[in-house]
């Protein structure tokens, strides 16, 4: 089977030593997507074209030598081929699978199969390998509806105007701040974008993405206005200044009891771009593989759960739990 390594990121040394969102500099990559904690200044990357965009808009650079791909194109890279599915994640966020010799390897990066309102809707193909990121991988990260959460985010809204302040809704700058955007279609309220959201949120515009009406934040105009802006921006002078506020902030973290306390916000709000736990089995059970490989978050817990399933699965970012019989 494809040898799997694991250092800062993915390593296929038997696949012209591709490496999968790896940390640091390598000299060949695969991209899913443009969050910072998944890229890199590689000498060759694999990736789509929105990535490729987001990259220079937001670091200067994609790689030296770009291998951009559309969904479902696939391509030859000396011993292998490559093909990018949507990840439903982020605007642009990709799969790749990896065919060698007839043995086919799935890299998901972040995903999520729920629909979302401002990335692809992501697909799933059948592969002997998968490795696959289980940020929620514990049984109690079940997200509830999207629409009902959307319905809570607006009520947070339109109270928060009504008392006379500024609702704040924290979601990072690409895809997190989007798709709270996207929520806010129809229902008539002013919004304003932090700077960084607004030059991302200019780009989805470029690449086919379409939002309710919104302004650049400025400081002394945002009285009346919806305001979304990054997590960092929380405690920050900018808000310090605007004196009357009420802070939401929108992650999938708001599951957990006591997030209002840990975050240090008036609300917090369950959106997420990850899968959920029973998003995690369901790619498991869509893809078929003969073996998982898990990542990130919950990666032990997850991979000892498929094990009790009779599923080879194991943690490569973890101690990996063993079982004991009692």
């Amino acid at each position: 089977m494809i040898e799997v390594h694991y250092d800062r990121g993915v390593y296929l040394p038997g696949c012209d030593h591709l490496w999968l969102d790896p940390r640091g500099t390598r000299p060949f990559a695969f991209i899913s997507h443009a969050h910072t904690d998944h890229t890199g200044h590689h000498q060759r990357t694999i990736l789509t074209d929105a990535t490729a965009r987001f990259m220079r808009a937001r670091m200067g650079s994609s790689g030296k030598v770009q291998h951009v791909l559309k969904y479902g194109e696939q391509r030859e890279f000396g011993s292998f081929k490559a093909t990018l599915l949507p990840a439903g994640h982020v605007l642009g966020s990709a799969q790749v699978l990896i065919n060698q010799g007839g043995e086919r390897l799935l890299y998901t990066g972040d995903f999520k199969l729920r629909p979302g309102l401002s990335a692809e809707a992501a697909q799933c193909i059948e592969a002997d390998t998968l490795i696959m990121e289980t940020t929620f991988g514990l049984p109690h990260y079940k997200f509830p509806p999207a629409a009902k959460t959307i319905a809570r985010i607006l009520e947070f809204c339109r109270s928060t105007l009504a008392e006379g302040s500024v609702p704040v809704l924290l979601g990072y700058s690409l895809g997190k701040a989007q798709e709270i955007l996207a929520a806010l279609a129809g229902a008539e309220l002013p919004v304003m974008l932090h700077g960084s959201i607004w030059q991302m949120t200019r780009l989805y515009e470029e690449l086919g993405a379409v939002f309710p009406a919104y302004t650049r934040f400025e400081p002394e105009q945002v009285a009346g206005h919806v305001l979304i802006s990054p997590p960092m921006t929380k405690g920050s002078a900018m808000l310090e200044k605007i004196t009357e506020k009420r802070i939401a902030m929108i992650t999938g973290w708001g599951l957990d009891e006591g997030a209002v306390y840990r975050y240090g916000c008036d609300s917090v709000f369950p959106l997420s771009d990850h899968a959920d736990y029973g998003e995690l089995m369901e790619m498991v059970d869509l893809v078929k593989p003969s073996r998982v490989f898990t990542l990130h978050g919950y990666a032990d817990e997850f991979a000892l759960d498929l094990r009790r399933r009779g599923i080879d699965a194991w943690s490569l970012t973890g101690g990996n739990q063993l079982e004991f019989g009692l």
